[in-house]
């Protein structure tokens, strides 16, 4: 028998503290007015996460977690004989692409990344449907519930400060003219470089994180970072108006840009933090 219910009554830490003491299998759908969440649990443990509209194939996974090139990506994606996501890594693993911890951290942090946006999720409905798993061929990692709402706790209260000091996702950004010396000890990770090579005054700072498949707060805290390193500045997005790609569904943002003008000032970051 389902149980349902309303956010408002039960919310997403309550849903998770519940399936993990009863140690419960079966999927949890959240749906709100614009989103909705599928969450599958084995035992009380969290086995997948994904949200309508995502992309959550083995391949994407990889590509944003910097495993793959965008052109190893467009290969796998043109075969047709690859029939699931364990055929897929199993391939890849053989082949020496990414080895098969490559593979369980990446969808381990796929998943994750995917969960915590649900802690913010305060107004929709749930739904629990008892032994009710994963589709066939996906690729699953179990993760500790207690941890996953301990973490979810604490990035509720940060992206509660980070919506403070970045409360305008409209507003874009540029290269300052020198870079303080706190880069001298930037380690910039891959998704960090992906926002980086957005960074135009063109391009708003929620179209860098639509482009790159980001919540707002992961593109809150790398951009807070950018800024705390002295790296970039907030400017008003330049007013010039694009058009979505074409045969993109209404309502779909414009495409970022990478301008030609600014990858010398990419290159000279990237050359300089290699010299130091």
């Amino acid at each position: 028998m389902a149980l349902k219910g309303n956010l408002r009554d039960f919310n997403t830490t309550q849903l998770f503290n519940l399936i993990n003491l009863a140690r419960k299998t079966g999927t949890l759908t959240i749906e709100t007015k614009d989103a909705r969440a599928r969450l599958c649990f084995k035992e009380g443990k969290l086995i997948y996460a994904g949200l309508d509209g995502q992309d959550d194939r083995l391949v994407t996974i990889l590509l944003k977690a910097g495993k793959l090139t965008e052109e190893q990506a467009r290969t796998i994606r043109a075969r047709s004989d690859i029939k699931n996501d364990k055929e897929l890594g199993l391939l890849l693993i053989n082949a020496g692409y990414v080895s098969q911890e490559d593979i369980v951290r990446s969808v381990r942090e796929h998943t994750l990344e995917t969960v915590y946006q649900l802690f913010n999720w305060t107004e929709g409905t749930f739904r629990f449907e008892p032994g009710l798993l994963p589709i066939e061929g996906r690729i699953t990692v179990p993760i500790d519930l207690e941890n996953v709402i301990m973490e979810g706790s604490r990035r509720l209260k940060e992206s509660a400060r980070l919506e403070e000091e970045l409360p305008n996702l409209d507003m874009a950004l540029k290269f300052t003219d020198r870079p303080d010396a706190r880069m001298r000890t930037i380690n910039l990770t891959v998704e960090e470089w992906r926002v980086v090579s957005f960074i135009n005054p063109r391009n708003t700072i929620r179209q860098i994180a639509q482009y790159n498949n980001m919540s707002d707060f992961q593109i809150r805290r790398i951009v807070y970072g950018l800024l705390q390193a002295g790296l970039v500045e907030l400017v008003p997005p330049e007013g010039v108006e694009r058009k979505p790609p074409p045969g993109a569904p209404p309502g779909t943002p414009p495409r970022p840009r990478r301008p030609a003008v600014k990858r010398s000032i990419i290159q000279r970051l990237i050359d300089r933090i290699r010299e130091l």
